[in-house]
């Protein structure tokens, strides 16, 4: 009798997925995946509210990606003119990097750190050295920031430059802000202008 209902219920799935296929399933599951794999601007634009609010951001920027991921939300953008990248990760109520660590005398030890905590990353990451301090305006507030170079072993570019910056959202979590570029054209006055806006 069990049989019979195993091949009852191989038969009623095979008629299910056979319709769904007839009315344009395939296309419709092809769609979804899609737009999973590469969503709309409107999406991404959507997905990085949980960020941050980005729509003030000049045209000469555009984001990129937006996405979750065990428990932190990202959001990675690019100056259109110069590649130049920046990156804003909410890392809700975990830390990973906190004012406290930017401002400190130390903060070169606490950012290698971090990112040794990341696996992967600090593979690819070498040479990290602090060379600066600043603020600059992001989230309604004066944040500060670290100056830094870095060579990143798996990609062509070799020597970066760029900030790191920690600023506390309305609900008191941490966003980890981000920018770089190739060590020549590295511009402050660029991620000033893409962080100022963000709110």
């Amino acid at each position: 009798m069990s049989c019979l209902k195993n091949v009852t219920r191989a038969i009623f799935l095979t008629a299910i997925i056979v319709g769904f296929v007839a009315i344009g399933g395939k296309d419709f599951l092809i769609t979804q995946f899609k737009n999973f794999v590469n969503p709309s601007h409107d999406v991404v634009l959507e997905r990085a509210q949980k960020v941050g609010d980005f729509s003030k951001i000049d045209k000469e920027f555009e984001i990129e990606k937006a996405a979750g991921v065990m428990g932190y939300n990202a959001v990675l953008a690019e100056h259109k003119a110069t590649g130049q990248k920046m990156v804003v990760v909410d890392s809700g109520k975990k830390q990973i990097l906190t004012q406290t660590d930017i401002k400190a005398a130390d903060a070169e030890d606490r950012i290698k750190n971090a990112i040794k905590k990341v696996r992967y990353q600090s593979d690819a990451l070498e040479d990290f050295h602090v060379t600066e301090r600043g603020t600059m305006k992001t989230y309604g507030q004066t944040a500060p920031y670290v100056r830094f170079t870095a060579r990143i072993k798996k990609l062509p570019i070799g020597e970066v430059s760029g900030i790191i910056s920690v600023v506390k959202d309305e609900n008191n979590n941490d966003k980890i802000l981000v920018s770089l570029n190739e060590k020549s054209k590295y511009s402050q006055l660029i991620s000033n202008e893409f962080f100022k806006e963000i709110k």
